[in-house]
């Protein structure tokens, strides 16, 4: 298989599932690390074999193709630029950018400079979410009609060691944790035609309890509690949450009703995860799992996927249009809620296509 080399930018605590996982996958090579902190480069690159670098030096690499992007949500836009001015792919964590307008700034130098966008999460691509995309896909539940979706905490602050961007601008439990979610629906429903959203911050300022900032009050600057509609193209309408001022909760973390039965679908912030579809009257029944890469962390699948579509030269499937429609949706919620009106989305996406059922974990079609 041929491998594709790839260098990050960013070794703050999400590099580390990433770069483990991405030695699952045969079709891709860490080259090298780069991080504004020397330290955390360094510290990167000895535990994972790869030199570590400035940033300047990384992207002047030949051997590294693409450039997966890591940093903060306020310098997304900056480095996603710079790579692509570098001639190289590159793939972001999400979000694309902190609004829809810096995210264009991105798909619009890539489509000039000829280069791919990828964007996390790629947890849809995981076989727990793939199989109930094929579930769907073959009729299991009828035609979906509605269904709901759920994030509920008490805050970051309770366990990350650095929580304070959460609640800047680029922050907050839509921009956090509703990519997850609403890509995932996006890769189950089909794109989303317009939302209605309801906001609130109930908290200017948040206590630190996890170590070393135990004790610290950090600003909130944006919404805390995110709710409102997702009404798709294919005419499903879809309640969603995002929320960091809830205690506790039991609700799942994603269902979906159609016309003759609905689904239970894994929580979207995990890569596998169990599958159930109950009818009319009946009992919940688990559907089996239908693809790989179900047990254990693979937070490099859509790197390995861009890396086998560039191979190929096929679509890759978490991209930068797919991340910026749901970007869209996201930046949606606020917009509702501060003009008070039902907010149409002017961007729109195919679903991404289905991985080929039966892959064995770690292989790419």
């Amino acid at each position: 298989m041929q491998k594709v080399g790839f260098g990050v930018i960013g070794c703050g605590v999400i590099s580390t599932a990433y770069l483990k996982a991405a030695q699952r996958f045969a079709n891709l090579e860490l080259r090298a690390v780069a991080d504004m902190r020397g330290a955390a480069a360094e510290k990167q690159a000895a535990a994972f074999g790869v030199p570590a670098m400035r940033v300047d030096q990384l992207l002047k690499r030949d051997d590294v193709e693409i450039v997966v992007n890591l940093t903060v949500p306020l310098a997304h836009t900056d480095v996603s630029l710079a790579v692509l001015n570098a001639g190289k792919h590159v793939h972001s964590e999400k979000p694309l950018g902190v609004s829809v307008a810096e995210a264009r700034k991105v798909m619009d130098l890539a489509a000039a400079k000829g280069l791919r966008v990828g964007c996390a999460p790629d947890t849809f691509l995981g076989g727990g979410h793939q199989t109930a995309r094929k579930a769907i896909d073959d009729g299991a539940i009828g035609r979906p009609v509605a269904g709901t979706a759920f994030f509920m905490c008490p805050g970051h602050e309770r366990w990350h060691p650095a929580p304070g961007f959460y609640y800047l601008r680029g922050g907050g439990p839509m921009l956090d944790m509703g990519p997850y979610y609403i890509t995932n629906l996006i890769q189950l429903l089909g794109p989303i035609a317009s939302v209605m959203g309801s906001v609130a911050k109930p908290r200017l300022e948040r206590l630190v309890t996890s170590e070393p900032l135990n004790g610290t009050l950090i600003p909130v600057e944006v919404a805390t509690h995110v709710a409102g509609l997702l009404e798709f193209e294919s005419s499903a309408v879809v309640s969603i949450v995002m929320s960091f001022d809830v205690p506790r909760h039991n609700h799942a973390p994603i269902e979906i009703y159609g016309t003759e039965a609905s689904i239970l679908v894994p929580d979207p912030n995990k890569f596998g995860g169990e599958v159930a579809v109950a009818k009319p009257g009946g009992d919940w029944q688990t559907v089996p799992h239908t693809h790989g890469n179900v047990d254990g962390e693979f937070r490099s699948i859509g790197v390995a996927d861009l890396a086998a579509a560039i191979t190929s030269g096929r679509p890759h499937r978490a991209s930068g249009a797919l991340a910026l429609h749901a970007l869209e949706a996201m930046e949606a919620f606020q917009i509702s809620a501060d003009e008070g009106r039902r907010v149409k989305l002017e961007t729109t996406v195919e679903r991404p296509a289905m991985m080929t059922p039966g892959l064995p974990t770690g292989a790419m079609d």
